[in-house]
């Protein structure tokens, strides 16, 4: 159909995330899928960063970025293809949808490989 914008794809894996257009010959971005956080001593499981919500929560880095923060736990989300940390991944996602997005109006979706 004419004026039909093309899907936004996001492909997250291991070690590398690659965002672009459907169609296109290849990604627009291609960054680290880590996730650099502000750590403190006793927060290190994904659990305890759960009840630990706030200001905290907004700051961190994704990608290339987040390599070079060195006084950031950096982390990465996927091993092995499979994602073992949501709550860190729901952010790096966030980052990726609203401030890496193609500059191009486009309908967003989620798909999970099938397994």
């Amino acid at each position: 159909m004419a004026g039909r914008l093309p899907a936004c794809v996001v492909d997250c894996g291991t070690g590398y995330t690659k965002l672009g257009y459907a169609g296109n010959t290849e990604p627009q971005f291609i960054m680290p899928s880590c996730i650099a956080i502000k750590e403190s001593a006793k927060v290190g499981d994904q659990a305890q960063r759960r009840m630990m919500k706030g200001v905290d929560d907004l700051d961190f880095f994704i990608g290339d970025e987040a390599i070079d923060k060195p006084s950031y736990a950096t982390k990465w989300p996927i091993r092995h293809g499979i994602v073992e940390d949501w709550d860190l991944m729901e952010r790096f996602m966030e980052q990726i949808i609203f401030k890496k997005k193609p500059p191009a109006e486009s309908g967003s979706g989620m798909c999970n490989q099938l397994l």
